[in-house]
């Protein structure tokens, strides 16, 4: 499970101005007609081809749970591309992007400070080029730790140092044992 990158999808599709298709006949159709075919289908879903064809023609109607939480998965994925992006674009050009998220936060900082590490819950607003940042790194396939270690120096820079007027001898801000993460645009 990817914790980062399903926050960043979530936050996204909050964008969506339809809802994806509800039933899934009409799931694996809108699937059939983006992949441009059953067969792409059936193997991305990991089941037969006659399976996906008598989903298209409504001959089975309720997918097991497995299938139906993957069926979703996909089609969100796919669903609105062009106002996926338009978010993305606004929230890395002008609107940013607001972590939540509770988690064990520590820093790296010079003798004599309390730098413990300490579950803390923080929602802090992160200007543009940090949304950009994950954005772009979700894009070119980054991993979760990857994306953890973008968000905590975005947290470093926001929150801790106030954009400079702050802890300016703070070197580096850890952000683990992640219990929840939530990104809004």
């Amino acid at each position: 499970m990817t914790m980062f990158g399903d926050g960043l999808d979530k936050a996204v599709q909050k964008a969506f101005t339809r809802p994806i298709p509800k039933s899934a006949g009409a799931q694996m159709r809108y699937l059939v007609k983006q992949l441009k075919g059953t067969k792409a289908v059936a193997q991305m879903l990991r089941v037969s081809q006659r399976t996906v064809e008598r989903y298209v023609k409504d001959q089975i109607k309720k997918p097991r749970k497995d299938l139906a939480q993957r069926l979703e998965t996909e089609v969100s994925k796919r669903w609105q591309p062009q106002i996926r992006q338009k978010a993305k674009e606004t929230a890395a050009t002008t609107g940013g992007i607001v972590i939540d998220t509770r988690a064990r936060l520590g820093y790296t900082a010079p003798i004599g400070s309390t730098d413990q590490d300490r579950i803390r819950h923080l929602t802090v607003a992160l200007p543009p080029q940090y949304a950009a940042r994950l954005f772009e790194a979700q894009e070119q396939g980054a991993n979760d730790e990857r994306l953890q270690e973008i968000a905590a120096e975005a947290l470093k820079d926001v929150y801790f140092q106030d954009g400079g007027r702050r802890a300016g001898s703070l070197e580096e801000v850890r952000l683990t044992d992640v219990e929840h993460i939530d990104f809004d645009l």
